[in-house]
């Protein structure tokens, strides 16, 4: 058994898509980053990573990499999958808390686990999905950004 914690916030930026777990989120901007700046997948991708050992989402995926400019966490998330499935793991469950003022997440929270299920090959009950706000303190509650936190629940399997 091996669990793993993960965590990622990133700015509110004009002119860009809000992105969580693979799904576009309607508000009037997104998040700014490298790639998609998907936080919550970033934050489950570190979970994953940690549980293993490996070190972290930055590792192998650098903000300095110009081919990761603007792709789909999603992507990452798969190669981070087929990471733990090469280290003998299966995913138990993953748990996560979204924090933002705005927008609103209770409408997007099922087809994000949904899509998340789907990119991890995993039934969508191993995933809970928490949206919180900041009670309108600091910089989350002032509207600059957004944060996620992960944890997840691995096991190994026999050859």
């Amino acid at each position: 058994m091996r669990v793993g914690i993960g965590y990622d916030v990133h700015p509110f930026e004009e002119g860009r898509k809000l992105i969580l777990g693979g799904i576009e989120i309607p508000y009037d901007k997104g998040l700014g980053g490298h790639s998609d700046a998907d936080v919550l997948s970033h934050a489950i991708c570190d979970a994953l990573i940690g549980a293993i050992a490996n070190t972290d989402i930055g590792t192998y995926f650098p903000d300095t990499d110009e081919s990761l400019r603007n792709i789909s966490s999603l992507i990452l998330l798969k190669k981070v999958k087929q990471m733990v499935d090469e280290n003998g793991y299966l995913i138990n469950n993953i748990d996560t808390i979204i924090i933002t003022e705005e927008p609103r997440l209770a409408d997007y929270k099922g087809r994000i686990k949904e899509n998340l299920a789907d990119a991890l090959d995993i039934d969508p009950s191993q995933i809970n999905i928490k949206a919180k706000t900041n009670e309108k303190l600091g910089f989350i509650g002032r509207i600059e950004g957004m944060t996620a936190y992960a944890i997840v629940s691995l096991s190994g399997f026999e050859d």
